[in-house]
């Protein structure tokens, strides 16, 4: 059993290499209810709808950094977020 189980996305450090990477991963596995939340935002990918978001360039620049050093694009890392934070938001209640 993983010693660490990443129930939020957050909770990935930033890595300064692959080995940092391999040896969090090594004692780290991703809980079953943010796997099913990432199936599920890919999942909308198709029924999506373009939208316009005005934000500062600064922010914008450090989400790109942050999507960069995850491997991820930043436009999809945004959705997660807003994912996670719209099932949080339910679930509160």
């Amino acid at each position: 059993m993983p010693a660490t189980v990443v129930t939020s996305w957050e909770e990935v450090p930033l890595f300064d290499s692959e080995q940092a990477e391999s040896a969090f991963w090594a004692d780290a596995a991703v809980d079953l209810g943010l796997m099913e939340a990432a199936t599920v935002a890919a999942s909308e990918q198709t029924e999506s709808v373009t939208i316009t978001l005005r934000m500062d360039p600064r922010m914008l620049g450090r989400i790109k950094r942050l999507a960069r050093e995850r491997y991820l694009n930043y436009q999809s890392m945004i959705k997660q977020w807003l994912s996670e934070r719209m099932e949080k938001e339910l679930k509160d209640r």
